[in-house]
């Protein structure tokens, strides 16, 4: 399968979605563009994942953007990775106190 999907992260605070689908789209097709916010406050967390059409258009953004700078930043921006399921830490998943099993 081809790798489409990037992590963007290290962004200022005050960059947008559209920002980055203008950015990107000079060396591909965007196919999608998610800039992750606080629930809570709704702020940017500095970081996006940016999805191209293919595999080398992911390349030409990572050799384009990684280590620029955008708005005082400095980018940092290579393949998406697959977010681990659970934490692994043996004590549930559980935010609140310790499950610790006997």
């Amino acid at each position: 399968m081809e790798t489409t999907k990037l992590y963007v992260g290290n962004l200022s605070y005050s960059v947008t979605e559209s920002k980055l689908e203008e950015l990107f789209s000079a060396h591909g097709t965007v196919k999608s563009v998610k800039l992750i916010t606080d629930n809570e406050t709704g702020r940017s967390k500095g970081f996006a994942f940016v999805e191209m059409s293919n595999s080398s258009e992911s390349q030409k953004a990572i050799d384009a953007f990684n280590g620029t700078d955008l708005e005082g930043r400095s980018l940092k921006v290579n393949e998406s990775r697959p977010k681990p399921q659970g934490r692994g830490d043996g004590y549930g998943k559980s935010r609140g106190g310790f499950n610790k099993r006997y």
